[in-house]
């Protein structure tokens, strides 16, 4: 069978279809979700040929293999990791040209968490709310991968890229510095809790997902008692659970929530975030 389509043999921990996500439905109730390393994503389009836009496999942690029904380019990037097909070793960073039934395995990511795959001409499913990603929360788009499934691909937009020298691969960080503004509920916190949090060290904690990072360190003592009334979220947002221990909103957070945000991280130190591994120290600058 030669059909444009991939078939899914190991779906790994976590792997789902992301694109550039469907911002501007929050009003809907709906978050933006999407890659979380957009920057890795658009990387591994261009290597096939895709515009930035295309879908793309996001893994996480522990890879998947795929077993292609048609020849097709694939480019593997994000987190580094072991690359082969039909059990030899194959390029990551690269375009590699895979024939029609061969198996390409990508293995435990080595560094960082999430590693993406782009197929020449992108995945095909079908968009919803104009956009293809899975996202976790409200449940738009197409499930996660598992055994068994079968993935549409479509059509090549183009040859794929030249590389001339080495391509610049940002490195999973060994400590996440997230650049912050305060507000919009600063108030709800000491000056003491302010001064902790931009000032002491905190942990990226095993527990996050694509909806948030959560981080362990020194807990934020608020200033008054109680709870807001729900209010609008956004990417980036440091939201404080009643532990005192902010969690980063990430692309498939709620739009709305009823725990106070002291601060917003810059959403370009977002992608970094994505890649820290559990234990990764955690540094907030406030910027003006």
């Amino acid at each position: 069978m030669t059909d444009r389509a991939i078939a899914v043999m190991r779906a790994g921990a976590l792997t789902t279809v992301q694109d550039l996500g469907r911002p501007g439905h929050a009003h809907l109730g709906v978050p933006r979700s999407g890659a979380l390393d957009p920057v890795s994503a658009g990387l591994v389009n261009r290597l096939v040929g895709n515009p930035e836009s295309a879908a793309v496999l996001e893994t996480t942690l522990t890879g998947c293999a795929l077993r292609p029904r048609c020849a097709v380019t694939v480019a593997v990037g994000g987190a580094p990791c072991p690359v082969t097909v039909d059990g030899r070793p194959a390029a990551w960073g690269a375009p590699v040209r895979l024939a029609a039934g061969s198996l390409l395995t990508v293995g435990w990511a080595v560094s960082g968490v999430r590693t993406y795959l782009a197929f020449g001409g992108g995945i095909g499913v079908d968009p919803v709310l104009g956009s293809r990603s899975t996202d976790l929360l409200s449940g738009l788009g197409p499930p996660p991968l598992t055994d068994g499934m079968v993935l549409p691909l479509g059509t090549p937009a183009g040859p794929p890229g030249r590389i001339d020298g080495t391509v610049p691969w940002p490195a999973p960080p060994s400590e996440l510095v997230l650049r912050i503004r305060l507000g919009p509920r600063a108030d709800w916190f000491t000056g003491a809790a302010l001064h902790t949090l931009t000032s002491r060290a905190y942990r990226v904690s095993a527990t996050g997902n694509r909806i948030g990072l959560r981080t362990e360190g020194p807990a934020l003592a608020r200033a008054r008692p109680g709870e807001l009334p729900s209010e609008g979220m956004v990417l980036g947002a440091l939201q404080v659970p009643p532990d005192g221990r902010p969690v980063i909103f990430l692309a498939d957070h709620p739009t709305t929530g009823g725990y106070p945000v002291p601060a917003v991280a810059d959403e370009r130190d977002l992608p970094a975030a994505a890649q820290a591994v559990p234990g990764t120290p955690v540094r907030f600058t406030l910027v003006r």
